[in-house]
Parts: C-alpha cells; structure tokens; sequence
C-alpha cells in the first residue's frame, strides 16, 4: 500500500466517525438520549435524571437531538398542555454503540484500578 493510499484509507474511516462524534458531542447529549429511551418524556422528568444539568443546557440539547431525528417533541393538547420527548425508532440504532461503550468503560475502569 502506498502512502497515499493510506492516507485515504484513514480518511475513509475518519469522516464517518467524526461525524457520528459531532452528533453527540459534549457530555449530555448522551445522558439525555438515555433518559429518553429508559422512559423519561417529561422535561422535569429528563431534567431531575440527569445531575447537574440546567434547564437552558437541557432545551438546547433537547432541539439539537430532535434536528438529528433521534427524538421527536409531542405536544397533547389538554389542559394543561402537555409536552414530551420520544425516541425516534432511528435512535434504537444507537443501542449496540452505548452498550459496547458501557462494556468498554467497565473493562477500562478495571484495568485502571487493579
């Protein structure tokens, strides 16, 4: 394989990687998406399960993964107006990367603290 060639190659893997990275950049993209899918449809509901999080934070990274199509906002019209979050079936396609990033993190902790 010639360096060019290579070079390509990394390429080749990078960009897809790098964008999958950029739809879930920053610490609670993640955490929210995984609020979400356990259950969690309420803002103050996604908010108290998540520490540290401030309502600002949360509404922006709620819109962010909604312009991903990885949750859909539900607004039921009753009084009072009622308004949850929901996973989009797309967002089931990130299960097997958050388990194997679980295992991952288990298996680096061990190997850290042994």
């Amino acid at each position: 394989m010639t360096p060019k060639q290579s070079y390509l190659s990394c390429l080749d893997t990078l960009k897809p990687v790098r964008d999958a990275l950029d739809v879930f950049n920053g610490k609670w993209k993640l955490p929210i998406l995984v609020s979400i899918m356990v259950g969690n449809e309420r803002f103050t509901d996604i908010q108290h399960s998540i520490s540290c999080i401030t309502p600002k934070v949360l509404a922006k990274e709620l819109k962010d993964l909604e312009e991903h199509k990885l949750i859909r906002r539900v607004i039921i019209n009753e009084y009072p107006v009622k308004i949850l979050y929901r996973p989009e079936p797309y967002a089931e396609s990130i299960i097997p990367i958050i388990d194997a990033l679980k295992e991952w993190g288990l298996n680096h902790r061990k190997k850290l603290f042994t």
